[in-house]
């Protein structure tokens, strides 16, 4: 079977509707992983067919060579399956010029980074690609071995030296307050590797912040060949993903980009409470449905949402329980938020795995509920679907659906056992939760609320 291309294009799946051959290069992203085809390839693809502008992206690989082997054999065109009760809707996305193993042409990186053209960097890098140490700061061992600040420094210095514009340089991770993180990270970088370039950043350059949201699902060889069937083409770089896709950005930027808002991104002027509306509505019913779901016998994400003593529990959560502790920005609405929630949660074409969700809960418990239970409490609310939700959390590391789902996948997995070991049930709430325990925040738990978790592990 013939493989997508510039030449083998399928009949029957929308096509880029701008020509490709005319556009320029304007982004450079490190880090092109399926969501980002999903997610911000996306929206760059419906801008310039909105609105046009020079655009095009290259992906730049820090490491692996497997996306480039997918995309670039295909002129960088892959197939994007939006997936929902109603069907499969198959897309051409084109705003991905080629991809780029930057060990092996490091030279070319730098180059379209000082390329007159390039007005953005955006990355998807993962937490571990921001080289931090425990304490948040810059690991410069780490980042001087093959790492992005590398290439950022010679690029912006070959920016300067020409006498051109700084960079908008734009974090998509899910880092809470990502490009004021990044900008320390890189000035940390700088001021070690060039302190006047530094000093440039410093007052050319920007960070804004940004919150992306969407579901993707990794591809099976059961997707490619379904897709395959349909186009009569064969796609090695098809991503799958859902209706529902969310995309903040602080307005903060230091030169042109695309018209990203006239296709449904967001740019605000304060990231921060839809970055905690994300935080406490969506990760935190994420993370009830996949404990409780996982007790009930529940394997998929749309099963225990299905449910509906589960269903109840959620809305209670989200809109009970989490939205009173979020300060919406103007047209910020968290009751239709949560409506999207919720019919995100029901889609049957995406099989997402409550034991996915469920892997390292010591990691996400803080941010997902015990700041919400903390602004609660501060408040004199209760949070029964939240305590609810730590109960399951709590008999899910305990061991309770290991036969069933396999062991707990957590990296504090032995030192919570050996909690339960020590404290059994009567104590491992206060041994968790109270002041000085084992899981830091500034929820204590009051007796009341010790009960109700207690009664129900």
């Amino acid at each position: 079977m013939n493989r997508l291309s510039p030449t083998n294009r399928p009949s029957n799946a929308a096509m880029p509707s701008y020509d490709r051959s005319t556009k320029r290069i304007g982004i450079i992203h490190f880090g092109l992983g399926a969501f980002t085809r999903a997610h911000q390839a996306w929206y760059t693809d419906s801008a310039m067919a909105a609105a046009g502008g020079d655009w095009m992206t290259v992906g730049v690989s820090l490491r692996a060579p497997d996306v480039a082997a997918q995309l670039n054999p295909q002129g960088g065109l892959y197939t994007l399956a939006v997936r929902s009760g109603g069907g499969t809707h198959h897309q051409i996305i084109g705003s991905i010029a080629e991809v780029i193993v930057a060990p092996e042409h490091p030279d070319r990186v730098v180059a379209l980074l000082a390329a007159p053209d390039t007005a953005l960097v955006t990355l998807t890098i993962t937490e571990k690609g921001y080289c931090r140490a425990g304490d948040g700061s810059l690991d410069l061992d780490l980042a001087h071995s093959g790492s992005v600040y590398r290439y950022l420094a010679e690029g912006l210095a070959g920016r300067r030296a020409a006498g051109l514009p700084g960079l908008t340089l734009l974090s998509c991770d899910n880092l809470a307050d990502n490009g004021r993180q990044f900008r320390a990270l890189v000035a940390a970088y700088l001021a070690v590797y060039d302190a006047e370039l530094g000093d440039w950043v410093a007052q050319h350059c920007t960070f804004p912040c940004s919150m992306v949201d969407r579901i993707v699902p990794a591809t099976t060889e059961a997707d490619r060949v379904e897709a395959a069937d349909l186009l009569g083409l064969r796609d090695e770089a098809l991503v799958v993903t859902e209706p529902f896709s969310q995309w903040v950005i602080e307005d903060d930027f230091a030169g042109p980009r695309p018209a990203w808002e006239r296709v449904g991104a967001e740019i605000v002027a304060e990231v921060e409470p839809y970055e905690t509306a994300k935080l406490r509505m969506l990760n935190g019913a994420h993370s009830a449905l996949a404990y409780c779901g996982l007790l009930a016998g529940h394997a998929f994400v749309h099963e225990a949402v299905a449910d509906v003593g589960l269903r109840t529990m959620i809305d209670d959560l989200m809109r009970g329980e989490a939205a009173p502790t979020i300060a919406a920005a103007p047209g910020q609405d968290l009751d239709a938020y949560a409506d999207a929630l919720v019919e995100r949660f029901a889609n049957p074409k995406l099989n997402h795995k409550l034991i996915q969700i469920a892997m390292d809960g010591s990691q996400k418990v803080p941010q997902r509920w015990l700041a919400t239970l903390a602004a609660n409490q501060r408040a004199g609310r209760r949070c029964p679907a939240i305590l609810t939700a730590i109960s399951a959390w709590l008999r899910h590391v305990r061991g309770d659906n290991a036969a069933r789902w396999g062991a707990v996948n957590d990296p504090r997995a032995d030192e919570l056992k050996r909690a339960w070991d020590v404290h059994g049930a009567d104590g491992i709430v206060r041994a968790l939760f109270a002041k000085g325990g084992l899981i830091d925040s500034d929820w204590d738990p009051d007796a009341e609320e010790v009960g109700l978790i207690s009664r129900q592990l």
